[in-house]
């Protein structure tokens, strides 16, 4: 069945000549407001190339009606930013060349919240301009990776916000720091021709990182046999497995423990640790406040890797902004249904 109406062109001041507004589709679209819609909703759950070749369109216009779509949704729905007290920040790569997506977390409803071009500090001032200063105001609780473009803007837009450093990242500093600790003792003992003390260093980079109740029996052995040489590995590894036990424990009587712990390790005579300790020193309210508050970027990186793989399905984006709206099309509080059902 073929439905033909009369649309006729107007002199816009404006915009010049133009077609006048159709209640049954969007501006400069060639397609119905249901059309659309359709193919927005087969666009969350099939590559745009089924969705194409289902709906019989080009493959580029399925990324221009999501980008419709989604505009339209996120234009009437601008009340998805009211209500949010926990976020999270965190930049995913999107393309290969350093081009990253700055992303935003709603912690307590588990969706994407907002996402924008570039790994800068412009580009969160968008997001916290479109929140608002009423609701930036409200943010209580922000989880991030330590990154100082990340902390620089929370201060300066929510004053009543709480930084929370994530875990992981913590970590991550800790077993760098025995990784390069480690690194230098192997090159000490080639230099001493220390065949058997070198090769037992180049064979414990796994055993140092991985988690003991992992450990198989060769890696226990290998443990074993450094626990013997009593080297600053040794201690390095222990100052691990503390500040890892302290972080799992979390809770607000962990504070005076991490404290505790920060003392042992500027005082531990390895340049390595003392290092990541000083570090860590200057992040230490906002790791208090994760072992207070229990909010970690874990979610967040979930949703990279949803996002990662929203990127494989799609087989690739013409521009930008049509990656963002599908993500919030996929990822996001504001998802289509299907014509005529509610």
């Amino acid at each position: 069945m073929v439905l033909e109406a009369d649309a006729p062109r107007v002199d816009c001041l404006f915009c010049g000549p133009t077609v006048i507004a159709v209640p049954w589709a969007r501006h400069n679209a060639r397609h119905t407001l249901q059309f659309d819609q359709q193919v927005a909703w087969l666009a969350r759950f099939a590559p745009r190339t089924v969705v194409a070749e289902l709906m019989r369109v080009a493959w580029e216009t399925v990324g221009s009606i999501i980008s419709r779509v989604m505009a339209d949704a996120i234009l009437a729905g601008d009340n998805r930013f009211d209500g949010v007290r926990r976020i999270g920040i965190d930049d995913v790569s999107y393309r290969k060349g350093h081009k990253y997506l700055v992303v935003v977390y709603d912690h307590d409803r588990g969706t994407l919240l907002w996402a924008g071009q570039d790994r800068k500090k412009i580009t969160l001032g968008r997001f916290f301009a479109q929140l608002g200063k009423e609701r930036c105001h409200q943010i209580e609780l922000v989880s991030a990776d330590g990154a100082d473009w990340i902390s620089d803007m929370v201060i300066l837009n929510c004053p009543n916000a709480k930084l929370c450093m994530d875990p992981y990242h913590l970590v991550t500093w800790v077993n760098e720091a025995i990784d390069d600790l480690r690194g230098r003792l192997r090159r000490a003992a080639e230099r001493d021709r220390a065949k058997n003390l070198a090769g037992l260093y180049s064979d414990s980079r796994w055993v140092l990182l991985k988690d003991p109740a992992r450990l198989t029996d060769d890696q226990r052995q290998t443990l074993a046999e450094i626990t013997k040489i009593n080297t600053p590995l040794l201690k390095a590894y222990l100052l691990k497995e503390k500040f890892r036990q302290i972080l799992r424990q979390g809770g607000i009587d962990r504070i005076p423990h991490f404290n505790l712990w920060l003392a042992w390790a500027l005082r531990s005579r390895i340049p390595e640790m003392v290092k990541v300790a000083r570090r860590m020193r200057r992040y230490s309210t906002d790791i208090a406040h994760t072992l207070r508050y229990g909010l970690t970027n874990g979610p967040v990186e979930g949703l990279n890797s949803r996002i990662r793989q929203v990127i494989n399905t799609a087989r690739g984006f013409r521009t930008v902004n049509a990656l963002i709206a599908m993500l919030h099309l996929t990822l996001g509080p504001d998802r289509p249904t299907l014509p005529g059902r509610p």
